[in-house]
Order: structure tokens, then C-alpha cells, then sequence
């Protein structure tokens, strides 16, 4: 369904007064737009004059406090894809965070509430929502939440409904409520420090260890690891800028692109501040020099075959890697050296938290992790005190490689109490 916005855009408005409609008591709206027409809508089915002035006067009402719906006849299901469209797939960077939204609303949504309209939408629709989706899973439930909330206030805006039926709407209270965009750290699934030598040392050899070093010892995001080109290096400052991740481009289809490519198109990055210049630290800088030499090597045998796209993590026909590559090698690597089975993005979590653990600033934190806000770096990986405080005294050659020194670390510290600055003056 496409809805017509411009129908909200009126400039004046009258209210007839309460008159008899087809045995019973109604009035009408008649809005006026700017270029000379009118809409009208006819308000009955009361079966009283006072029951129908008594609506009208709020009508009245509604239209000076600018809150008036047009909409009165939109359901549940056409509004939901309409949003998808007008607002979803605009704002989102990637296919799979328009994919996500699309598939909960038509899985999950739309077959509870989807032939409800929405102005007759209320707070008890949506509590029994998400008590059904509750039972079915929490998490589904929590993006059921998550949608209802978005899509509701984007409603509002639109004066498609007046109020948000979803505000202040909780799960039901057998789901433990946080705060938003926390995560409590289980320590069976975070390396100690003993456990990321060995994963490096493992590592070497294999077709990841370049993308093992991009994760865990500058904390880049999968999707982003397979975006990075020789390129983003300086060479001379010895820097990364992250600038682009692999995935679907939105709007696009399978069939327009050649095979095995559609989902690794180059597409931007999750939010603004995932946008970042990172230091390198020595051992991943002597790392990218010894791959780019497999790399050019690659490029001369295969001239007539290889892709120069400039991929660190690429095949050995330059081809980039899939958002998946990773996951086999990384599991035999964990199984063969007897290291915990945590995910890859654990591993992510790992750096953080050693960063945090050292009294690094959690402000140039959420700058390294290219987070939105400080908050989401302090609540996600810094609430677990116990955090490979087995390991503190094997930390420090870590530290030493990847942190700066003591000195330069208080300095560091003291000039980021109130501001974000730029980390990579402070790192080797």
C-alpha cells in the first residue's frame, strides 16, 4: 500500500456542526490544502447528539494541537511494509539490517496484528504481542520490541495515529530487563592471554591469520575485516583507516551481479563513528608487509586471472573473502590447540576488554571500536570485573606491544577525561 502523505499537509480546516447521518448522529471534516482542494470525512454512527458532540468538541481539539489523523483506515500490515520502504530502507547501511527488519514483521508481526488498523491500535494489542512472542523466544521477542517502537513513533510523525500504543510497553517480567545496548560478558567465552598467544601463534599459515590479527588485536568487525585494502594503510604513520565493509548492497539483485560477488559488494559502514583511523600495532604492521609480498606474487603469476582490488584478506586470486570464510578454519584452529569454543566475534569482545581492563580510556575505546557512544563500550564489554584477571601479570608483553607506556598512558588518560581524541598518538 502506498500511503499519500501530502493528505496531512493541510492549511485549514472546518468542522460542521452535529446533524443526523443515516438514523443516527455524525459531522464532518473538511480539510483544505494549498493548492485550492479539499478532503472530506464524514464522522457517524453515534447514538446520541450529545455522544456526537461530545467527539466532535475533541476533534476540534486534536486539529488545533495539530494531532488530527487523515489516516483513519490504514491497517496494521500495509503501514508496517510502508514504513519498511519510506523509512527503513533509506536510513539502514546494509540488505541485512533492512533483511532483519523485514523478515520480524512478516514472521512475527503481521500475522498477530497485521489486519488490525491502526487507529484502532492500543497499549493491550501490543502487551499481548510481545507476551506470545515472549513465549515463542526473548530474542525475537526484544526486536519484536524493537520494532514496534520505531515503527510506532514514526507513525506519530506521520500523524498516521496520534499517540504511540508501544511507549512504555515492557516484556513481560520473566525477561530480565538491561539497559540499552548492554551485554554481560561471559567469562568462559573471553580469552585469557595464554589462550590469544596461542591463537596467533596457530594461526600462522592459515588462510585467516590476517583476519585473527584484524580481530583480535585491533578489534575490527568481521564484515569490515574483509573490506580492508592495502590502501587504508600508512605506511608511514603506521595507521588503518576503516572505511568500508563487504555485504549486500540495498536495492540490488542476486541476478545483476556475476557470481559468487553479490555479497561482497562494498558497502558503507554501520553507523558515523564506525567510520575510524586505527594505530597499528607492530607485529599486525609486519604482518600486512609479509602478506603484501604473497599478494604480489599472486598478481604476477595470475595476471590474466587476478582481481587487483587491493583485499588484504583475499584468495589467492585476489578475490575478497565471504562474511562465512572464516568460521571453518577458526573452529579447527580452536579444537586442535584446545582453546575455549567461543565465537569469532568473541574474539572482537577479547580486545576490548583488555583495553578497558588497562585503564584505558573508555572514551578512545569506543573510538578504536568505532561505537556510537562511550556508553555502549562501558555497559557492552566493561561490566565484568573478572575479566582475565587470571592472566594480569601474562598481559603485560601484550600491553607493551599494542598499549603505549606507562607515562604516555596517563597522559593519554588525563587529556581524555572530556573529550574523544585521537588515539593513534598515543599508540605504537
Amino acid at each position: 500500500m502506498k500511503l499519500d502523505l501530502t493528505l496531512q499537509q493541510y492549511v485549514e480546516w472546518e468542522v460542521t456542526n452535529v446533524m443526523p447521518l443515516k438514523g443516527k448522529y455524525g459531522y464532518r471534516v473538511i480539510l483544505k490544502y494549498m493548492d485550492g482542494s479539499s478532503r472530506q470525512q464524514q464522522k457517524a454512527g453515534f447514538e446520541t447528539e450529545k455522544e456526537a458532540n461530545a467527539v466532535r468538541d475533541k476533534t476540534v481539539g486534536e486539529l488545533h494541537s495539530g494531532k488530527y489523523i487523515v489516516y483513519t483506515n490504514v491497517r496494521v500490515k500495509d503501514f508496517l511494509y510502508f514504513w519498511l520502504e519510506e523509512d527503513i530502507r533509506n536510513r539502514v547501511g546494509s540488505s541485512e539490517t533492512y533483511d532483519t527488519f523485514e523478515s520480524n514483521v512478516r514472521n512475527h508481526v503481521v500475522p498477530i496484528l497485521g489486519s488490525k488498523k491502526m487507529s484502532e491500535l492500543n497499549r493491550g494489542d501490543i502487551q499481548k504481542l510481545y507476551n506470545e512472542k515472549t513465549e515463542y523466544s526473548v530474542s525475537v521477542a526484544k526486536l519484536v520490541k524493537t520494532v514496534m517502537n520505531v515503527s510506532m513513533r514514526y507513525a506519530v510523525d506521520k500523524k498516521i495515529i496520534s499517540d504511540s500504543p508501544a511507549q512504555g510497553i515492557g516484556l513481560p517480567k520473566k525477561v530480565k530487563r538491561q539497559q540499552y545496548h548492554t551485554r554481560t560478558i561471559d567469562t568462559k567465552k573471553t580469552m585469557n592471554m595464554e589462550q590469544i598467544l596461542t591463537l596467533l601463534e596457530a594461526s600462522k599459515g592459515t588462510h585467516i591469520h590476517m583476519q585473527v590479527l584484524f580481530n583480535v588485536l585491533m578489534g575490527l568487525r568481521r564484515r569490515e575485516i574483509n573490506g580492508v585494502k592495502y590502501s587504508d594503510v600508512d605506511y608511514i604513520n603506521r595507521t588503518l583507516r576503516v572505511e568500508r565493509q563487504l555485504g549486500k548492497k540495498l536495492n540490488s539483485r542476486k541476478e545483476d551481479f556475476a557470481p559468487d560477488t553479490y555479497t561482497k559488494q562494498e558497502v558503507g559502514l554501520k553507523t558515523p563513528s564506525s567510520y575510524r583511523t586505527l594505530p597499528i600495532p607492530d607485529y599486525v604492521f609486519e604482518a600486512i608487509l609479509e602478506e603484501r609480498k604473497v599478494y604480489e606474487k599472486n598478481r604476477s603469476r595470475r595476471k590474466s586471472q587476478f582481481l587487483d582490488a587491493g583485499y588484504i584478506c583475499c584468495s589467492n586470486y585476489g578475490k575478497p573473502r565471504s562474511k562465512d570464510f572464516h568460521w571453518k578454519y577458526y573452529k579447527q584452529i580452536l579444537q586442535e590447540n584446545e582453546l575455549p569454543d567461543i565465537r569469532w566475534h568473541d574474539l572482537r569482545s577479547t580486545f576490548c576488554t583488555l583495553l578497558l581492563k588497562n585503564n584505558f580510556n573508555p572514551k578512545a575505546v569506543s573510538k578504536l571500536m568505532g561505537h556510537a557512544k562511550e556508553l555502549i563500550t562501558m555497559d557492552v564489554y566493561g561490566d565484568k570485573r573478572e575479566i582475565i584477571a587470571d592472566c594480569v601479570d601474562e598481559i603485560q608483553p601484550f600491553i607493551d606491544e599494542v598499549l603505549p607506556d606507562s607515562k604516555e598512558e596517563k597522559t593519554f588518560i588525563s587529556e581524555c577525561i572530556d573529550v574523544v581524541i585521537s588515539a593513534e598518538d598515543y599508540l605504537i
